[in-house]
């Protein structure tokens, strides 16, 4: 008896020190859990306060203008297939949560810092963002992880979109 038990024993030690191994490198190799574990919270915070504040979420998130911000916080940033339309042609907003996780926080501060796009979007109040705004957006971004699709690819003025869209009307030119 007492060597089947001590047998018993052995072998149950031996799983279980191979299950928390097996365990230990797959949460070593996680990147969601690893991205999450490497966050600064307080920046995630201030980075989901950020991107209420600064409208990213107004054409980055499908609904969330229209439903007062009433849009689940995990489609939040997903982009959009509604278009933007006027003379630049037709702009769709993107979806950040995919385009972010594939860059580093530095990568992502210079991105915006340099960033130039056509209307609607406001590239130039991101230009002017301190470097600790961006960094705490980044981290809110990565915290909500990898989602959705993404947004169709920009039209030229003279390709009719297939989805919804607003139509911006030609600016008077100056001095009229």
């Amino acid at each position: 008896m007492k060597i089947v038990m001590s047998t018993f024993l052995v072998t149950m030690i031996m799983i279980i020190s191979a299950f928390i191994c097996n365990n230990r490198s797959l949460a070593e190799s996680d990147a969601p859990h690893k991205q999450i574990a490497d966050l600064n919270m307080k920046k995630v915070e201030r980075g989901r306060y950020l991107s209420i504040i600064s409208g990213c979420n107004d054409c980055h998130t499908s609904g969330f203008l229209l439903s007062n911000g009433n849009v689940p916080e995990d489609k939040w940033l997903t982009g959009d297939s509604f278009g933007w339309r006027g003379p630049w042609g037709t702009t769709y907003a993107s979806n950040l949560r995919i385009i972010v996780n594939q860059m580093t926080q530095e990568q992502f501060v210079d991105y915006a810092k340099t960033l130039k796009r056509r209307p609607p979007m406001p590239w130039y109040s991101l230009n002017i963002m301190t470097n600790e705004d961006l960094e705490s957006i980044y981290q809110f971004i990565r915290y909500l992880g990898p989602a959705g699709e993404p947004a169709p690819a920009y039209l030229s003025p003279d390709q009719e979109p297939t989805t919804p869209y607003a139509l911006f009307p030609t600016p008077p030119e100056k001095g009229n």
